[in-house]
């Protein structure tokens, strides 16, 4: 096919990579001891030790110091904990508003197809039932919470977030995707019959399940999926129609034109473009392009902006505001929580500060008192067009302890030195790609003032059983995905004690 380019497909890459691996049916991975239940990887973790693909479950990882703003001191009471959960990227995988054949071009739209999309929800549940072991005081949804900006995909979010019957089906019963067993495409993997080989997994990845639900204040923060498509196109009637129509485009299409050097237009995040435009024009090519017929569903409607955000705010128990997601919370004596929507309204993956938020966030940090204070936003301040006047409001205020965001899908953490005694700049990774993780956070009381110790969750069985375990295996053998990458961090990205 013109424009393709002549490498090994996604299913031979991950055939090859999967040779020797635990490749069965559903349920009969994983002879080995299982790993933590509480998924804490203080207790144990996922490795690969053989180097043949699959994961087993070993020793934990203990907390490292990391003293580059303060040296290590005595810790005290401990003043909250904190889950940080970002990046799930809930998805429908039988949406025709899909771009799956994009995959095939190479970056920036790697993220178009992965061969575990079909266990959003599954995952999500698994990283909820870590956290409730947690028992935080408070939760942070850190934004992309879904991954298309459909109506199902948020009902099947919030349905998992709040526990009870989760329904990840769409269309009609079953699955019908590019993944199905008879799509003859040699590009997209196929569970049934391809290596590694998992029969009856899509069958369980439609099916009805029951989720645990958190059980603790979720706050959320506005991620650029949850309002754009592919989180970079504004709704338009036009996609309403593809989504919700019968219509869906499976393959590359022969006359598809895309700019030479695309890839240098992707942004600081591995699932989007900075600006629109681009995208746009390709999803035009849906309405042209050699389809299939797929079941229709009214309920994939891609929402407004304004509905997501009041949606987010009730679901959370928030007072009602404009059209910004921004707000504070004080947790106990000792620390407030401020949030930042930096999510662009026209189209675009990367962040954007809007008109008042520094006077805004001027305002939050003055009215703190002496309690520390953490930052959630979805993207980085640091690539944020407009992020250095917040980074600079930040840098001259004496009770900054961190600023915690997602969108990179990595784990990060860098010390950021300033005037009054800096601060942490912590990444957290994403559910959807490896290594699928959510953040623990524990603020204490130091000697010499105040401290984080910060560690991984790994998601933990529930639900349909074996499902999380067989996405976490896909995610890591996927060639285009986050262990490639170096999503993972490093070992001072992860299980740390961070000093202030």
């Amino acid at each position: 096919m013109s424009g393709v380019r002549h490498e090994l497909t996604r299913r031979e890459i991950l055939a090859g990579a999967a040779t020797g691996a635990c490749a069965l049916a559903l349920g009969a991975c994983g002879g080995a001891t299982r790993p933590a239940s509480s998924g804490s990887t203080l207790l144990s973790s996922w490795s690969d030790p053989r180097a043949t693909g699959e994961l087993r479950p070993g020793a934990g990882a203990a907390l490292l110091e990391r003293t580059e703003l303060a040296p290590s001191s005595p810790l005290g009471e401990v003043w909250a904990t904190l889950a940080h959960v970002t990046d799930a990227h809930v998805l429908d995988a039988e949406s025709p508003a899909r771009v799956t054949f994009l995959d095939r071009l190479g970056p920036p739209f790697t993220s178009t197809f992965r061969p575990h999309e079909a266990l959003t929800a599954q995952v999500l549940d698994g990283a909820l039932r870590a956290v409730r072991e947690l028992a935080p005081d408070a939760v942070i949804q850190g934004g992309d919470l879904i991954d298309n900006a459909q109506a199902n995909e948020l009902e099947r979010a919030f349905a998992t977030l709040h526990g009870g019957a989760v329904d990840p089906s769409s269309g009609a019963s079953g699955y019908f995707g590019v993944q199905w067993a008879g799509d003859p495409d040699p590009f997209y993997y196929r569970p049934d019959v391809d290596a590694p080989r998992h029969p009856g997994m899509l069958a369980s990845a439609t099916s009805a399940f029951r989720a645990r639900g958190l059980g603790a204040p979720c706050y959320p923060v506005l991620g650029d999926h949850d309002l754009l498509l592919q989180g970079v196109v504004a709704p338009t009637p036009l996609a309403d129609a593809i989504a919700t129509g019968a219509r869906a485009v499976w393959e590359l299409p022969a006359d598809l034109q895309v700019p030479h050097g695309i890839a240098r237009l992707a942004a600081a995040a591995p699932d989007g473009l900075a600006t629109g435009g681009l995208m746009e024009r390709l999803i035009g090519v849906l309405l042209s392009a050699p389809s299939v017929r797929v079941p229709a569903d009214a309920r994939r409607r891609p929402l407004a902006a304004a509905e997501v955000v009041d949606r987010l705010r009730t679901q959370a128990g928030l007072p009602g505001g404009g059209q910004l997601l921004d707000y504070s919370f004080d947790l106990g004596l000792h620390l407030r929580v401020i949030v930042l929507d930096l999510v662009r309204r026209e189209g675009g993956s990367g962040g954007l500060v809007h008109p008042g938020q520094a006077r805004w966030l001027q305002a939050q940090l003055a009215s703190a008192g002496e309690r520390w204070v953490l930052l959630f936003s979805h993207q980085p301040l640091t690539s944020t067009a407009g992020g250095e006047r917040l980074l600079a409001l930040l840098d001259a205020h004496p009770r900054v302890l961190a600023a915690v965001w997602g969108h990179t899908h990595r784990n990060q953490i860098v010390p950021r030195p300033g005037p009054a005694g800096g601060y942490w700049l912590i990444n957290t990774a994403s559910l959807i790609d490896y290594p699928q993780q959510a953040r623990a956070l524990r603020v204490r009381a130091s000697a010499g003032g105040a401290a984080i110790q910060t560690w991984m969750l790994d998601h933990v069985p529930g639900g349909v059983a074996g499902l999380g375990d067989i996405s976490r295996e896909l995610a890591y053998l996927d060639a285009q995905g986050g262990r490639p990458q170096g999503f993972a961090g490093t070992p001072l990205d992860r299980n740390v004690t961070l000093y202030r």
